[in-house]
């Protein structure tokens, strides 16, 4: 379970941290003072299509996690979402529609209406 980043890097995580996300993610850590932290992705049940993505920092470190740096942020990934995010790329869009982290992920189907959701 392995794919290029953008620098042309193995990452064993599957899923792709922009340039964006990892600055963006980088000074949040930094703004909290924070360095022993992780940027986890993880699939959950939940939402009316099935599946709920979970993007959060997290101290632990799980047995079997994937894990890659990316500019100085660890991305982790838990063995049972691993499978659900392999090829996806989470980006940082600041617009002036929007702001906030994007995924965009190939395994994904469909979504619910509300897009809170993906099966």
């Amino acid at each position: 379970m392995t794919v290029q980043n953008e620098s042309g890097a193995a990452t064993s995580t599957g899923v792709i941290l922009t340039d964006a996300a990892a600055s963006k993610a980088k000074a949040l850590l930094d703004q909290e003072g924070r360095d022993d932290l992780s940027l986890r992705i993880a699939v959950q049940p939940g939402g009316c299509a099935g599946l709920r993505y979970q993007l959060f920092f997290d101290d632990r470190s799980l047995d079997g996690d994937l894990t890659a740096d990316f500019a100085g942020v660890t991305l982790a990934v838990d063995r049972m979402s691993a499978p659900y995010v392999q090829g996806a790329t989470i980006d940082f869009v600041d617009t002036i529609e929007k702001q906030g982290f994007t995924i965009d992920n190939p395994n994904a189907t469909g979504s619910c209406a509300c897009g809170d959701s993906f099966n």
